[in-house]
Order: C-alpha cells, then sequence, then structure tokens
C-alpha cells in the first residue's frame, strides 16, 4: 500500500512539474517585432515583475504543498492514536490544534514573504 502511494505521489508531482515547466511555453505567442524605441529600463522592469511573480508562486506553492501532505499526516496519526487510545483524546486534540496552528503560521508566512517580494523588492 505504500509503495503504490509513494508511486502515484511522485507521479503526481512529475505531472505538476512538467505542466509547470511548460506553461510558459504554452503561454507564448507571435510576438510583434519590437522596435527598439523602448528605454532598456522598461523591459527590465517587466523582465524583473515576472520573475517576482514566478519566486512568489513558488514559495506559497511549495509552502502550501507542504504544508497540506503534513497537516494530513497529523490529522491521520492523530485519528490513529484516538482509535488506539480513546481516554487520551483530549490530550491529542489539544496537540492535534496546536500542531495545525503552526502548520498554518509556516504558510502564512510563507505568503507574507511572496508579498514582501512582489511589492517590496
Amino acid at each position: 500500500m505504500k509503495k503504490s502511494l509513494k508511486t502515484l505521489l511522485v507521479a503526481a508531482i512529475s505531472v505538476i512539474l512538467a505542466l509547470m515547466l511548460t506553461a510558459a511555453a504554452f503561454a507564448a505567442g507571435n510576438a510583434p517585432a519590437v522596435s527598439n524605441t523602448q528605454p532598456q529600463s522598461q523591459t527590465e522592469e517587466s523582465d524583473s515583475q515576472g520573475a517576482k511573480a514566478i519566486a512568489a508562486a513558488i514559495c506559497v506553492g511549495f509552502a502550501a504543498g507542504c504544508g497540506a501532505i503534513g497537516m494530513a499526516m497529523v490529522v491521520s496519526k492523530t485519528n490513529e492514536g484516538i482509535s488506539r487510545q480513546p481516554e487520551a483524546s483530549g490530550s491529542l486534540r489539544t496537540t492535534l490544534m496546536l500542531g495545525l496552528v503552526f502548520i498554518e503560521t509556516a504558510i502564512i508566512y510563507a505568503l507574507i514573504v511572496a508579498i514582501l517580494v512582489i511589492f517590496v523588492l
């Protein structure tokens, strides 16, 4: 069971990575000829904005994906512990909520960093 889950996870990550890397190629259209009248700083600024957007998306996407996997594992193990020892359910639920808060805090920090990258840098 675990081997098939790992295989499925690797396949899903591979597909997502392939889609992320090919999205830019599919989004590129036939660009009209650019005249040399544009200042160099304007094109550099637009390149910088695109790089910032990609960096922010990777930051938030990675944090949210890893956070979701972590939360799923925490909830799974807590439910397993409660089913084995029902009398300890109160303390396990408290620990579960505390753990979920810490994981969600890390995701929110990643979102804040992404916002700072886009608007401040």
